[in-house]
């Protein structure tokens, strides 16, 4: 279906169901004054914030071990074009100095028993792997598929990518596995006595709640028809950063974005009861986030996760009213 219906004099006019978050000329000036820069954290730094800065620029003013968990989702070695901020791809070994260059000021800002994610594709990733051992203590890489696009017409489609989870020590941080369980369909279900066993039968179906693993299956890319949607080119998905932030933090504690680009980390700690601060050079992008955190207020569902459990893709029994999880009358 196309994402719009008319084109009138150059301007896109979007179909009905198109949810992708737009700012009109007539909300700019209220986002904007949602959004800070260095200058608003020179004296005292405050929680809850979206920077618009360069990092290099702002990074020495955010204070050092104040955060207990760290996302990050870096531009990949890829060429793109991020609405006129463009990254080019490069040699691994100069990605690396690339990376260098900011990742030991940012794992100063976490505390010495926080965890860091760093997101990466198959490019990328080794050369995160290296990097992030050379500062902190890596215990898995998550590897999660990110299904979208028509594919390469010369090559395997790239549908996956990798998350690397890391510690500064491993013997003290905090990992919550009870609250990132999932729900799981049961395909061949089994019976003792007659009874269920380690399933519940449902009107809705039958399922299982399992402990996660490190591959991720349930997840979907936003798309235009996803009130979380905007035409960020690197969007990560809600339900992704709310397996991170629930495994990885407390209610209250404090998770840092240095790339937050249209604001899905910081949206999503907020609905999760987290504070946040997100740094992004891009202005467009950060008017995205003041907008989607403004929405959250309203609208703190995410999808795919209801009643305390991530439910597998397409198979959660709720519907989606006024952006609201509702349950279906079985």
């Amino acid at each position: 279906m196309p994402t719009e219906t008319n084109n009138i004099m150059g301007v896109k006019i979007k179909a009905k169901r198109n949810r992708t978050l737009m700012i009109e000329d007539s909300e700019n000036k209220f986002f904007e004054s949602m959004v800070g820069c260095k200058n608003n954290i020179k004296n005292h730094f405050c929680d809850d914030i979206i920077l618009n800065d360069d990092l290099f620029d702002c990074i020495d003013l955010i204070p050092n071990e104040y955060f207990n968990l760290i996302i990050i989702d870096p531009p990949y070695n890829l060429s793109k074009d991020f609405h006129g901020k463009k990254f080019s791809s490069m040699k691994s070994e100069d990605y690396e100095d690339y990376l260098r260059s900011w990742f030991g000021k940012v794992c100063d800002k976490l505390k010495a028993n926080g965890s860091l994610y760093m997101c990466g594709d198959w490019k990328c990733s080794a050369s995160m792997q290296r990097v992030i051992e050379e500062r902190l203590t890596i215990l898995n890489r998550i590897t999660w598929q990110r299904e979208k696009g028509r594919g390469a017409k010369n090559n395997w489609k790239n549908s996956m990518e990798d998350i690397w989870f890391a510690v500064k020590n491993p013997k003290d941080y905090y990992f919550n596995v009870d609250a990132v369980k999932m729900k799981r369909k049961v395909l061949a279900p089994y019976r003792v006595d007659g009874k269920p066993k380690d399933w519940e039968e449902t009107g809705m179906g039958n399922f299982r709640t399992t402990h996660p693993s490190n591959f991720w299956d349930d997840l979907s890319i936003p798309f235009w028809s996803m009130p979380e949607n905007t035409d960020h080119p690197t969007q990560k998905p809600e339900k992704l950063y709310a397996k991170l932030i629930l495994a990885s933090s407390k209610p209250g504690d404090r998770i840092f974005d240095p790339f937050v680009g249209s604001g899905t980390s910081a949206v999503v700690a907020k609905k999760l009861g987290r504070h946040y601060c997100g740094v992004e050079i891009n202005q467009e992008y950060c008017l995205w986030a003041a907008k989607r955190l403004h929405l959250a207020d309203a609208h703190p569902s995410i999808q795919g996760y209801q009643d305390g459990v991530f439910w597998e893709r397409n198979s959660k029994p709720a519907k989606m009213i006024n952006d609201e999880c509702l349950p279906l009358k079985p």
